[in-house]
C-alpha cells in the first residue's frame, strides 16, 4: 500500500485533534521546504528516520543507447538518495515470522518481486 500526503494528514488530524485542511497545509508546507532545501544542494537529516540528500554524478562520455547501440554523451548532474536511519533500520530487520499476517507477499498471493509474476532471471529461453 502507498501512503500519500493526504494519508499523512489524516493521521496529523486524528492524533492532534485538529482540522484537516489545516493538517494538509502542513504537510503540503514540510514537503515544499524539503524539496527547496534539497533543490538548493542541502542535506536534510531527520534523527530517527534518516538523511534525504543530493549526490553530483560524473558525466558518462561513452554511454550507448541500448535501443540503437549508438554512443552518446551524458552530462554531470545531480541525484538524490535517502539513507535510512537507525529506527527505521532496526524496524525492517526485525524477522518476517514477527510480522502481524497479511504484511506477507505470500499471504497476498503476490511473488517475491510483488506483481503477482514469477522473478525474472534474466535469461532468455
Amino acid at each position: 500500500m502507498t501512503t500519500t500526503k493526504k494519508d499523512l494528514a489524516l493521521k496529523i488530524s486524528d492524533r492532534l485533534g485538529v482540522k484537516k485542511q489545516l493538517a494538509y497545509e502542513i504537510v503540503d508546507t514540510l514537503f515544499k521546504a524539503m524539496r527547496d532545501s534539497l533543490v538548493d544542494g542541502n542535506r536534510i537529516e531527520i534523527r530517527g528516520f534518516g538523511v534525504l540528500g543530493i549526490k553530483p554524478t560524473k558525466p558518462k562520455p561513452a554511454a550507448r543507447n541500448p535501443r540503437t547501440g549508438e554512443i552518446v554523451y551524458v552530462p554531470a548532474r545531480r541525484k538524490s538518495y535517502f539513507k535510512a536511519g537507525v529506527l527505521i533500520k532496526k524496524a525492517l530487520h526485525k524477522p518476517l515470522a514477527n510480522l502481524p499476517t497479511g504484511n506477507t507477499t505470500e499471504s497476498s498471493g503476490q511473488q517475491a518481486n510483488g506483481f503477482g509474476t514469477p522473478p525474472s532471471t534474466g535469461l532468455v529461453s
